[in-house]
């Protein structure tokens, strides 16, 4: 499964209809309730704010919604393009206006279906690889040596906080966490803690 680097928008006009699709980072169904209640206060004046997503490591949670629009021409068309990406921990919205032109059944699919084709070509993904937060804390001494020792793992989000010690913080493979916790027990003699 892939999960989501940005989110970003995408705008399609069919016969006089804006259709604004919009992706957003979730990783559960409550979340994804709440976002979708956000954009459904951002866009009161719009016809209709249809949407679709997936949460889970392995895609177990997901649910999707034509919002008025005839029985399985929005929610459905969305969720199938969606499904296919791979991708995962994602809500895709897509916001009508109508335009007074009917599309029809068919039109609707196609126009739903593509806006969401189109908003996924612009998202940037990586692999899923589960991650575990980290934090310890070591004297100015000691964080030279921890720090060239820790860039043999796969550590993102490294922040350093500097006040009697050096506070540092990150996330690192959940695969590296013990491996790490027990170099730097080793290197410390027992004197750093990670959390």
């Amino acid at each position: 499964m892939k999960v989501l680097l940005n989110n970003p928008s995408n705008e399609i006009n069919i016969k006089g209809s804006r259709f604004i699709a919009e992706v957003f980072t979730v990783t559960t169904q409550a979340e994804a309730r709440e976002k979708l209640h956000e954009q459904k206060q951002r866009y009161s004046d719009a016809t209709h704010v249809c949407h679709c997503f997936i949460a889970g490591l392995k895609a177990e949670t997901c649910g999707m919604s034509d919002d008025g629009e005839p029985g399985g021409t929005a929610g459905r068309p969305m969720f199938d393009v969606l499904k296919g990406s791979g991708i995962t921990n994602i809500l895709v919205t897509v916001t009508r206006y109508f335009g007074g032109t009917l599309l029809g059944t068919g039109g609707l699919v196609k126009a739903y279906g593509d806006s969401v084709k189109e908003v996924l070509a612009l998202c940037e993904t990586e692999e899923y690889i589960e991650k575990t937060d980290f934090e310890f804390e070591c004297d100015y001494g000691l964080y030279e040596t921890l720090k060239r020792k820790l860039e043999v793992f796969n550590i993102s989000s490294l922040s350093e906080e500097y006040t009697s010690g050096v506070k540092l913080s990150g996330k690192i493979y959940s695969s590296e966490f013990e491996q790490m916790k027990e170099l730097v027990k080793n290197i410390s003699k027992g004197s750093v803690i990670i959390s």
